[in-house]
């Protein structure tokens, strides 16, 4: 069944990008020379844009973009804002092979029928007689043939009209073929033969009649312990194929076959990659293979099924427990009967698998026990060092569950829960995008509270000076800090939330002055407060980004009792100069080292 919704960054796509921006430039009707005005405007947007995006093939987007800005910097913000959703388009076409290869094939199938022969059922390639297409994917098809110089029916995978077959498309049916040829595992679906037939590459293996893992799963959840024996096979056929150097990075339940006596195996290999080995350790992980088929940034899989890190696009982050996350999604739904993730349209479902935790087993089957949860659950973590370091350590805790013994899942040390409490979040990459904000950030708290500090000194005890610094002053550095952020790139869902809470913060720090006139305060009286406010805000930055604010907030904290005594011990007060000093190093330090982050990530 297709998705509600999937891009394709093809020239239809890029049309329909440039309505979007048409929609959006001229929301209502104009008349004459201001028709004409948008008419030109939108003429020049297309224009840009459709240059912009076909350069990027082949020089760097980012570099690109800053000129188009600067050579149009009236359409800046729609050019921005346009060309962010085409990348993400280009990506998301990516994203489920399978859906797209069938919309392409439905498109195109009238526009080549005159050109292309007839299906290739019925026809021979080499020994091996096609009678029958028994599967279709994104980059091959699967016939039932027949063998004759061994009597045997192998299932032999190809594409058709391989003419009209992308060069990449080709070189990863080889890339499949090849690692899967070199795995040997009694539930690893064997390659028998590699070959080509007239320019077209195949490739024969073992004939698997039964059905597959998500036709299984169309009649609901399994019981647990049936879940656990079916997939603990798989789990020990991709140790396996780690163990030999390949990582399958496309597990789903649709690419687990299930012969007729129940017994699983593992097929397409089609997203493989070759990584290093104890006995290889001269090999390059990604190596030429690799680099060839993956774009740095690609997002390679099926948005239900894969990890944060290939949802982000961090294909240089993409490990052995990319897969083992994909194993623990498949158990998820073995035991449930759905993905942990799952929505209307793959772009949203990849949000998801990014930025939310998985619904809880136990409300959506309370027949599974909480070792069993634990166990899926630890598959499922965010960060990557947080879930199981191999497949054969999984494997080990199924095991351990059908034995009824206990689960390395539940079990953790003082080192580990410390690790785990200031150990970063898988949002803390969004931080890259803050980092020099925050640097500038941290001399503008700095300056202010400097400034503050020279007034309360010098005597002013009029409360419209501070209220000038703090609310009007404060507040448009907040919407210059918004501003320069929102120009650098859509803006993420935990973004918003930091700038909640932060600006909740300066809000609660302004208010200040106000209950201090309502008690009848002198000014500043309540300065002290200022360290819990920031303290506070840190303290939502270490549960959300790192663990490391957890130390800031702590700093912040110390900081307002300091405040108190300094204020109490009377003049010379420099209580706020101290703040200013501790909330700016709070600021600076992190937004420095996610400043060189990026940089050093762009010349990469």
């Amino acid at each position: 069944m297709l998705p509600a919704a999937v891009l394709v960054p093809d020239t239809a796509a890029t049309g329909a990008l440039f309505s979007i921006g048409d929609r959006m430039t001229s929301p209502t009707k104009t008349s004459g020379d201001e028709h004409d005005e948008v008419c030109v405007r939108d003429e020049r947007l297309a224009e840009v844009l459709d240059g912009l995006i076909n350069d990027s093939q082949s020089g760097s987007s980012a570099e690109l973009l800053d000129k188009a800005v600067r050579d149009n910097p009236d359409l800046e913000s729609d050019i921005r804002e346009l060309y962010a959703t085409a990348m993400i388009a280009a990506d998301v076409a990516l994203l489920q092979s399978d859906e797209l290869s069938q919309i392409i094939a439905t498109k195109t199938m009238h526009d080549v029928v005159a050109t292309v022969s007839m299906s290739p059922v019925g026809s021979r390639i080499g020994e091996y007689e096609l009678r029958e297409e028994i599967g279709r994917g994104g980059m091959g098809v699967v016939y039932r043939a027949y063998q004759q110089s061994l009597n045997r029916t192998v299932a032999l995978k190809m594409i058709p009209n391989a003419a009209f077959a992308a060069s990449q498309d080709l070189a990863r049916l080889r890339a499949e073929a090849l690692a899967a040829a070199r795995l040997s595992h009694p539930n690893i679906v064997p390659v028998y033969e590699v070959g080509e037939h007239d320019g077209q590459p195949w490739f024969s293996m073992q004939f698997i009649k039964g059905t597959t893992l998500s036709m299984w799963l169309a009649d609901g959840p399994m019981t647990a312990e049936e879940a656990v024996r079916l997939l603990l096979p798989v789990v020990r056929a991709i140790d396996s194929a780690h163990q030999a150097g390949v990582l399958h990075r496309d597990l789903k339940p649709s690419n687990i076959l299930i012969s007729k006596a129940g017994e699983p195996f593992v097929t397409d290999f089609g997203l493989a990659k070759r990584v290093p080995t104890p006995d290889d350790s001269l090999l390059i992980a990604g190596g030429s293979n690799e680099t060839n088929l993956t774009q740095s940034g690609a997002i390679l899989g099926t948005p239900s099924w894969m990890s944060p890190e290939q949802a982000a696009g961090q294909t240089e982050a993409i490990d052995v427990t990319s897969d083992i996350y994909s194993l623990g999604a498949i158990l998820f739904a073995m035991l449930t009967g759905r993905p942990p993730f799952q929505a209307a349209s793959p772009f949203d479902t990849l949000l998801m698998v990014m930025e939310q935790d998985p619904p809880a087993i136990r409300v959506l089957n309370s027949k599974v026990d909480t070792d069993l949860e634990m166990v899926v659950l630890k598959c499922l973590q965010k960060p990557r060092d947080l879930r199981y370091s191999t497949a054969s350590a999984l494997a080990d805790d199924l095991t351990a569950w059908l034995d009824k013994a206990p689960v390395s899942a539940r079990r953790s040390t003082v080192m580990n829960v410390v690790s785990r409490l200031f150990r970063e979040s898988h949002h803390v990459t969004i931080l890259r995008n803050w980092g020099l904000l925050w640097m500038l950030h941290s001399m503008v708290v700095l300056l202010l509270c400097l400034l503050t500090n020279a007034c309360q000194i010098a005597g002013v005890t009029s409360r419209m000076p501070y209220v000038g610094l703090w609310v009007i002053g404060l507040g448009l550095w907040a919407t210059v800090f918004w501003n320069l952020r929102s120009r650098s790139g859509p803006i993420t869902s935990i973004e918003r939330q930091i700038a909640h809470v932060w600006g909740g913060s300066m809000v609660a720090s302004s208010m200040l002055f106000a209950v201090e006139s309502v008690m009848n305060e002198p000014v500043l009286t309540f300065s002290p407060v200022l360290g819990c406010i920031a303290g506070i805000v840190f303290l939502a930055k270490a549960g959300m980004l790192s663990g490391r604010f957890y130390i800031h907030a702590v700093a912040l904290f110390t900081t307002s009792i300091v405040m108190a005594a300094m204020q109490r011990q009377g003049t010379p007060n420099f209580s706020l100069s101290l703040f200013g000093i501790v909330s700016g190093l709070t600021f600076f330090l992190p937004g420095l080292k996610y400043y060189r982050q990026q940089k050093k990530s762009i010349k990469l």
